[in-house]
């Protein structure tokens, strides 16, 4: 049985990214199975330190979007709202310039008022690079949560 709330397409979430810092690294949502939710970020550019290769804290913005749209996801959106309480997360290994980094999050615990979701971030080759943990709090929707369609 799925955990989302709602009828959800990758592309509708990646089209609400659209002029944010979801577009702007180029992180896509890939896909939604039963109980998790995949994406993808090039190590490029726009994500790579000095050093020339993944920038940790990109890797961090890659978890917290996931972990943010699974809690957004699933719960009732015309009610409540998910939002970044805590993140942490643990660098394994480099990813060069060049590649794609794969980020999946799933649930460790879905609360009324509190998630904890736990993201593993992988290179092309499947290696695990960064280990995070988010945890989002669940808040009745102010009506500055709420999008421009939804206010109109």
């Amino acid at each position: 049985m799925s955990i989302w709330h709602g009828e959800w397409t990758p592309e509708e979430l990646n089209k609400r990214g659209d002029a944010c810092l979801n577009e702007n690294l180029g992180i896509e949502i890939l896909e939604l199975t039963e109980n998790s939710i995949r994406g993808r970020m090039p190590v490029d550019a726009r994500t790579i330190q000095p050093a020339g290769v993944l920038h940790g804290g990109a890797s961090v913005v890659l978890a917290e979007t996931l972990a943010s749209w699974g809690g957004f996801l699933s719960v009732d959106q015309s009610k409540y709202h998910a939002v970044g309480l805590e993140i942490n997360a643990n660098h394994m290994r480099p990813v060069p310039a060049g590649e794609w980094v794969y980020g999946e999050a799933t649930p460790a615990h879905r609360g009324r008022s509190t998630q904890i979701w736990e993201i593993r971030i992988t290179n092309e080759a499947g290696k695990l690079v960064c280990l995070s943990r988010c945890t989002i709090a669940i808040i009745e929707v102010p009506a500055q949560y709420q999008s421009a369609d939804q206010r109109a």
